[in-house]
C-alpha cells in the first residue's frame, strides 16, 4: 500500500457516461443478467433511448424458426446465422412464446429493431421481443367474419413521427351475379396507442403476398387484379410516416419469362426473386424508389430432384456472398460464387417451418 493511504479509500468509480457507453457495446443477452448489478444500472438499460443508441452499436442477428411438433404445439427456436454459414450444426435456442398455443399456428408478418410480429388471425396481432420477453398483443381489428375474406399484415418503423406501426389490410368478396371481386379496408396501428386507424383503401388490387416486406420507412406489398399474370403483378408501397401509397416499377427482367415473383429484403434493400423455369434472378433495389438502381445479384439455379419448385423467400447473404434461401420449409445455402448447395444442419424440426430473421435488441414493444 502507499504511503498514507488509508485502508478504507472509497474504489476509484467510473463517470457514468463513460459506463453508458460500455453498456451500450454488450449483447442483449449479458445486459439482462447486467439488471440485478444495481438501480442505477437497471433504470439505464430499461430507458428507450438507451434501447436504440444499444441499436445502433450492437447487431446480433439470428434466424427463427416457428414449427408445430407432433404433439400440435407451436415452437419457436432461434439459430445462430455465423453457424449456419459456417456449416456447423446450429445448436437451437428454445424461445418461450407468450401465448399458450395448441392446434394453432401463428404467421410471423416479418421483424424490425428486435421486435417480431405474429398475426394470430384476420383481427389479432401480436409483438414480441423475445431477447427481453416482452410481448404486447393488439387491439382487435375487429373485421367481420366473412367467407373468403383475409388480413394481409405489415409491421415497420416511421422515422418521422419516431414509432413503430403495424397495418393490417383487410380483403373480402363483393360482387353480384357470378362476378367476384375483391376489396380492402386498410388501418394503421401505432404503438403506444390502443386503437386502430382507418387510412386509404389498398390502390392496385389486393396483396397476395402472406405479409408486407418492411423497407426504407415503407412497407411493400405484391399485388395483382384479378389476373395472376406477369403483366398484373404490380408493387405496392406504402411509406408510414406519410400513410401514402406508391407503386414501385419492376426491374426489366430483359427476355427471361418470369413464372412467378416473389418480394422480401436483404442488404436492407428491397428484394425481388423473380422465377423461371429453372432457376430464380435474385434482384435488388439499391437506391430504394428508383427503377435504375435494380440489380441483378445471382442467379440461383433450381436443385436436383426438385420438379423445378421455386424458391419461397431471400433470408440473408453473407460476407462470402453465400445466400440462405428456403425452399419449400427447407433451408438452403447457395454459393454463387462455386454454384454449389449446401443444407445447413437443424436438428429436430419437423413439419412446416416459417423463417425469419431478427436482431437482438433492447426494444420493448410495451414503451
Amino acid at each position: 500500500m502507499p504511503h498514507g493511504e488509508s485502508p478504507h479509500a472509497p474504489i476509484p468509480t467510473l463517470p457514468f457516461e463513460l459506463i453508458t457507453e460500455i453498456l451500450s457495446r454488450i449483447p442483449v443477452k449479458f445486459l439482462m443478467q447486467f439488471n440485478c448489478v444495481c438501480k442505477p444500472w437497471k433504470t439505464l438499460i430499461s430507458d428507450p433511448k438507451f434501447a436504440k443508441k444499444h441499436l445502433s452499436t450492437v447487431t446480433t442477428t439470428n434466424l427463427i424458426l416457428s414449427f408445430m411438433n407432433p404433439s400440435r404445439e407451436f415452437l419457436i427456436r432461434s439459430y445462430s446465422l455465423q453457424s449456419l454459414f459456417k456449416s456447423l450444426t446450429s445448436i437451437p435456442m428454445n424461445l418461450n412464446y407468450p401465448l399458450n398455443n395448441r392446434n394453432r399456428f401463428d404467421v410471423m408478418v416479418g421483424s424490425c429493431d428486435g421486435m417480431i410480429c405474429f398475426a394470430i388471425d384476420q383481427n389479432w396481432a401480436l409483438l414480441w421481443n423475445p431477447s427481453i420477453r416482452k410481448f404486447k398483443k393488439l387491439p382487435s381489428l375487429d373485421n367481420p367474419k366473412q367467407e373468403g375474406s383475409y388480413t394481409i399484415y405489415g409491421f415497420g418503423y416511421d422515422c418521422l413521427s419516431d414509432t413503430y406501426k403495424v397495418v393490417g389490410v383487410f380483403c373480402y368478396e363483393c360482387g353480384s351475379g357470378g362476378a367476384i371481386a375483391y376489396r380492402t379496408e386498410v388501418k394503421v396501428h401505432t404503438l403506444g396507442t390502443d386503437y386502430w386507424r382507418r387510412i386509404q383503401e389498398f390502390p392496385s388490387g389486393v396483396p397476395f403476398d402472406s405479409s408486407g416486406k418492411f423497407v426504407c420507412g415503407a412497407i411493400n406489398w405484391l399485388a395483382s387484379g384479378s389476373d395472376a399474370f406477369n403483366s398484373s403483378w404490380v408493387i405496392v408501397s406504402l411509406d408510414l410516416g406519410k400513410e401514402s401509397y406508391e407503386e414501385l416499377l419492376q426491374p426489366d427482367y430483359g427476355e427471361v419469362a418470369v413464372v412467378t415473383l416473389t418480394l422480401g429484403s436483404l442488404r436492407d434493400c428491397l428484394c425481388v426473386l423473380a422465377h423461371g423455369d429453372t432457376f430464380s434472378d435474385v434482384w435488388l433495389m439499391k437506391d430504394y424508389g428508383n427503377k435504375e438502381s435494380w440489380t441483378k445479384l445471382y442467379r440461383v439455379p433450381y436443385m436436383e430432384n426438385t420438379d423445378s419448385l421455386p424458391y419461397t423467400k431471400a433470408l440473408c447473404i453473407s460476407e462470402n456472398d453465400e445466400v440462405l434461401l428456403e425452399f419449400q420449409s427447407t433451408l438452403v445455402v447457395y454459393n454463387s460464387r462455386n454454384g454449389t448447395f449446401r443444407v445447413p444442419e437443424i436438428q429436430d424440426i419437423s413439419g412446416w417451418a416459417i423463417p425469419e430473421i431478427y436482431v437482438e435488441s433492447l426494444i420493448s414493444p410495451c414503451s
